[in-house]
């Protein structure tokens, strides 16, 4: 019998939308129109990738679900962070996202900053909530924050942000497109796999194995993502497709061509899967979640 992607996505993102929210405060608590703002882009919403992989790391050395769920939501507002603050007036200026007018189209730029801000610093305090009572050995935190620190800041997802805004309308060399994905989106992407792993007492070798293969579907998910904004539109996408053309972004297919991207993609997605052949059938969600990633439409 195959894997069933979709009922596993559909229940772990029932389980990550509960527990979010219950961690942020309501909507009417005071100041209101910052609570307003940060559940507003958090629940427009979204894959739930990055705390599914999270799970499904966890998942794959013997963890469960409740064991990492904390951590996970955590990964989804430093996402939902990173969105708005993409979105800006000073940064890609998009109006839509996820369907709907960005945050700063509905709240306003300062209001939209806040927000972002928010959500970032209330990421760390669910990572320690996950600690409390004793539900995870207390030595492994220092482990998991430093993976989460490189892989959200200027290690990772904001120095590949750096050079993207840098790059921007320039001839780079390829090593700077690969850095510039690698970070932006990949960076994020692995480590979401390995601190899932950490939290669940993954051995050094199912962390080498999962890493291998958190570093290649990060890239194939931000070269996909390329190409769904050449071939996308606003209605499948729920943000404004030809927005990389019009800023003259550095992507994989207008460096490498649709179809050499489509290869790599594919290529990148083999080798992750294979890096979870020792993990055995505990590592089912992750070889299918690298399909979807590969495969999605938006």
């Amino acid at each position: 019998m195959s894997f069933d992607l979709e009922a596993y996505l559909v229940e772990r993102r029932c389980a990550v939308d509960e527990a979010l929210e219950r961690a942020l405060p309501p909507a009417d608590a005071y100041p209101p129109r910052l609570h307003e703002a940060m559940r507003y882009s958090v629940f427009a919403g979204g894959k739930r990738l990055r705390p599914i992989l999270v799970i499904a790391g966890a998942e794959a050395v013997g963890g469960r679900m409740g064991d990492v769920l904390p951590t996970a939501c955590a990964f989804e507002l430093i996402h939902t962070y990173s969105l708005i603050h993409d979105d800006l007036p000073a940064m890609d200026d998009d109006d839509y996202r996820r369907g709907r007018p960005t945050s700063h189209r509905v709240f306003g730029e300062a209001m939209a900053i806040l927000a972002g801000d928010a959500l970032l610093t209330h990421a760390f305090g669910l990572v320690v909530a996950n600690f409390a009572g004793g539900t995870r050995p207390l030595g492994v935190l220092p482990e998991v924050l430093s993976e989460i620190v490189a892989a959200a800041g200027s290690p990772g997802m904001i120095g590949g942000q750096a050079v993207d805004v840098e790059s921007a309308g320039n001839v780079v060399a390829p090593e700077t497109l690969e850095y510039i994905h690698t970070h932006k989106t990949g960076a994020l992407i692995g480590a979401a796999v390995r601190v899932g792993a950490l939290l669940a007492g993954a051995s050094r070798p199912a962390l080498e194995a999962l890493s291998r293969y958190g570093t290649r579907v990060g890239l194939t998910f931000q070269i996909v993502d390329d190409i769904l904004d050449v071939e996308g539109s606003l209605e499948s996408l729920g943000k404004t497709a030809g927005s990389d053309r019009r800023k003259r972004k550095v992507t994989y297919p207008g460096y490498h061509g649709l179809e050499a991207s489509r290869a790599r993609a594919a290529a990148l997605t083999r080798e992750g899967q294979a890096a979870l052949t020792a993990l055995g059938p505990a590592a089912e969600p992750l070889v299918a979640l690298a399909d979807f990633a590969l495969n999605r439409k938006a």
